[in-house]
């Protein structure tokens, strides 16, 4: 089944992250904390930890994020986790794209879901999501 919707960030915070040993690196790596709320035949909300590694100026860099989803996808309900990288390179293009559902979290209608998916933003700055997704016979 697919399902598909559009997102917008509610918040996005910086988090102070003790690091060990700190490495300096022409790039700088930061973590923070997302709210995104989803209208479609994704609607709902997540909370997400988001790492990356981000040149600002130049709109480079690569990112790993881990969401924890509240909602309904294909008029279900329940909550999963779901995960997501990807690499930019400073114009439209995306390389490394990486999305899947993770498996064993979910409960409620969407118990048991499982399957990929992936975000694109469009030229007006709107935000959408896909999920390729299976959920078993109850």
């Amino acid at each position: 089944m697919r399902a598909s919707g559009t997102f917008t960030v509610k918040s996005f915070v910086p988090a102070d992250v003790a690091v060990p040993q700190e490495v300096t690196t022409a790039v700088p790596v930061g973590v923070a904390t997302i709210d995104k709320h989803f209208e479609g035949e994704i609607s709902g909300r997540s909370t997400t930890l988001f790492t990356a590694a981000y040149d600002q100026d130049r709109s480079i860099g690569t990112y790993v994020a881990m969401e924890s989803f509240e909602g309904t996808v294909g008029g279900r309900s329940g909550t999963f986790n779901f995960a997501h990288a990807a690499t930019t390179t400073g114009d439209t293009s995306r390389l490394g794209e990486y999305f899947v559902i993770v498996p064993a979290g979910s409960t409620g209608e969407l118990t048991g879901i499982t399957g990929t998916g992936g975000i694109a933003v469009d030229e007006d700055g709107t935000h959408r999501i896909w999920f390729e997704y299976e959920i078993p016979q109850a």
